[in-house]
């Protein structure tokens, strides 16, 4: 078992964490399958949607401590082979060329944050909760928190988030931005495909694209970013469904993208 359910359903991918009786802490196996099935996930032009969730009762606690505990004098070289693995997995979700859906089933900490938030749209479950817990374990961020969580709510709110490690329930973090919004009713699995059903009749290409130009605007220069969405938007008009999407405008259609090049 490497801690990880990988299934297609048409022409979506669940990723779904699975060490519910560890919390789905994430172990060295976790961490590489994550890594592989990311990669396969962005090589595979079939697929043009990913949602991540978690099986049980939690999203992800991140790290797997229990196992920390075993390693003794190894732990800084365990911990080094774990975050190379959840590193590059992470790189793979911000950067692939296809949406990403988080479905935060329940609560989530430390790395388990930067798994949860990373997604372009993430929604969450009443039952879930934030917390970042490293400095509790006498440890810093990993897994792109110290990132990716500024970006969203803003430094201040970050520096309490970390330094106090303050519980956010689900409605708060919705408030606060870090997440999209939560659902109520138990379904949250089914908005997820809801969303997912939609996401995949879009213009695949043309949303990885401003995928990349809306992460890189966070440290791009403006005029930089200019030229970026200047090459961006001339690229698209040259794919067939840039095309396509010009096409059904002018004859008040509805656009079938299907994602060539």
């Amino acid at each position: 078992m490497n801690g990880l359910l990988f299934e297609r359903v048409g022409p979506v991918a669940w990723l779904t964490l699975d060490r519910p009786d560890a919390a789905n802490a994430i172990d060295v196996p976790m961490a590489k399958a994550l890594m592989e099935t990311t990669i396969e996930c962005d090589e595979d032009p079939a697929i043009r949607c990913v949602i991540l969730t978690g099986n049980g009762r939690m999203f992800c606690a991140g790290g797997d401590v229990a196992g920390f505990a075993k390693m003794g004098d190894a732990l800084p070289a365990h911990i080094k082979q774990t975050t190379a693995y959840l590193h590059a997995a992470i790189t793979r979700l911000a950067r692939m060329d296809k949406p990403l859906i988080t479905a935060v089933n329940g609560p989530a900490a430390g790395a388990g944050i930067g798994l949860a938030v990373i997604g372009d749209i993430v929604l969450a479950a009443p039952e879930a909760h934030f917390t970042m817990a490293y400095t509790a374990l006498g440890m810093s961020p990993d897994g792109g928190t110290s990132w990716l969580v500024p970006r969203l709510v803003g430094l201040r709110r970050a520096q309490e988030l970390f330094f106090c490690n303050t519980r956010v329930l689900a409605t708060e973090a919705a408030k606060m931005g870090l997440v999209t919004r939560v659902v109520e009713g138990g379904s949250l699995r089914e908005e997820a495909t809801a969303l997912a059903e939609k996401l995949v009749t879009s213009a695949t290409l043309a949303l990885g694209a401003t995928r990349r130009l809306l992460f890189d605007s966070l440290v791009t220069p403006l005029e930089t970013h200019l030229d970026a969405e200047a090459r961006s938007i001339a690229s698209q008009s040259r794919r067939s469904e840039g095309r396509e999407g010009i096409a059904a405008f002018l004859s008040k259609r509805k656009p079938t993208f299907q994602g060539a090049s």
